[in-house]
């Protein structure tokens, strides 16, 4: 059976900065508050409005297949991870392939948060290790600075995301040596309502009133405490059990790419699978949380610097809303 193996990848921020001090102007904060509890120093925001997260995809994709040697002609299918589309329906998915010029092909969103990517990974090896595409571009994407609600009520939540899209060309390798090797998922939806948003919503007649726009119910809300002690359970669970799949261990692992939600909680994922930090990749402090874009703005960014070369070995694991969490292992 085929190997599926990433053979490019791509990211894009915008350029509009926003600090820690630029938040505390609207809330009280500081910047070593934040920086205590999340190790965020900086995110990106769009620059203004009628950006949607399907436009931040546009470079990404560009940048990702350049790096693979393809055209956007030649993809056979995009899968779009994200939790802000560019529109409630349809997804933004069909958006990147008519600005990207791709053909009429399979254009898929995944809305599994903040492991949205490494789901997504997951459909990408089995289309290609059945033969269904061969060249598959994954991207994750968000627009969250529209989305969060930038006063005291909800300072916990608005100083944690940013905006940013990365994205990865994933196609067949007949290296045995080279390619995805091992991707786990799970979910439990006992912490659906610890971290998340409720409306508007098709459970409600009507989907949205203003007693709900009053109350910020629109707006994202998170159980910091649950989420934390999940994620430092559950990413480092998941991440063994891929290692332990392969025969591998922590030794063998040369680059460690989490998701960004806070960098204790990397840190810790990190120290408990014995991986050292200077394997770590962060990006957190310069971007915040851009959900489903952190791991793979995470993985160019390092491809650009070096850090990922050929025989390169990188774990990935996430943990976010659902709950869900999941974990791979992938050798360049």
């Amino acid at each position: 059976m085929m190997r599926a193996a990433i053979t490019g990848a791509g990211h894009y921020l915008p350029s509009k900065v926003v600090t820690n001090d630029d938040l505390a102007r609207l809330m009280t904060t500081s910047d070593e508050w934040i920086q205590q509890r999340t190790g965020i120093k900086e995110r990106r925001f769009i620059e203004h409005d009628g950006i949607g997260a399907s436009d931040l995809a546009v470079p990404a994709a560009k940048m990702a297949l350049d790096q693979a040697g393809l055209a956007p002609v030649d993809v056979d299918a995009i899968i779009f991870a994200t939790l802000s589309p560019d529109v409630n329906f349809p997804g933004s998915a069909v958006f990147l392939q008519h600005k990207l010029g791709c053909r009429q092909i399979c254009a898929l969103d995944v809305r599994n948060q903040c492991s949205g990517f490494l789901y997504s990974l997951s459909i990408a090896d089995a289309w290609i290790r059945a033969g269904v595409y061969r060249n598959v571009l994954i991207v994750g994407a968000e627009v969250h600075s529209t989305g969060i609600e930038l006063n005291e009520r909800g300072r916990d939540v608005a100083v944690l995301f940013g905006d940013g899209a990365g994205a990865v060309v994933v196609q067949p390798s007949d290296d045995d040596a080279r390619g995805i090797l091992d991707v786990e998922l799970h979910a439990d939806g006992v912490g659906a309502r610890e971290l998340w948003l409720e409306a508007p919503a098709s459970m409600y007649v009507p989907r949205l009133t203003q007693a709900m726009l009053d109350e910020g119910r629109h707006y994202p809300k998170m159980n910091g405490k649950a989420v934390f002690r999940w994620a430092v359970d559950k990413m480092p669970e998941v991440a063994a059990a891929s290692l332990a799949r392969l025969g591998m261990t922590s030794q063998d692992v040369d680059l460690f790419v989490p998701h960004q939600a806070n960098m204790r909680i990397n840190q810790l994922v990190a120290m408990k699978l014995n991986i050292p930090q200077e394997k770590l990749v962060h990006n957190i402090d310069r971007y915040g949380n851009t959900t489903a874009a952190t791991i793979p703005i995470g993985l160019s960014e390092s491809w650009k610097e070096g850090r990922i070369a050929k025989g390169t070995r990188v774990l990935m694991a996430a943990f976010g809303a659902g709950f869900t969490w999941a974990s791979a292992v992938v050798r360049f």
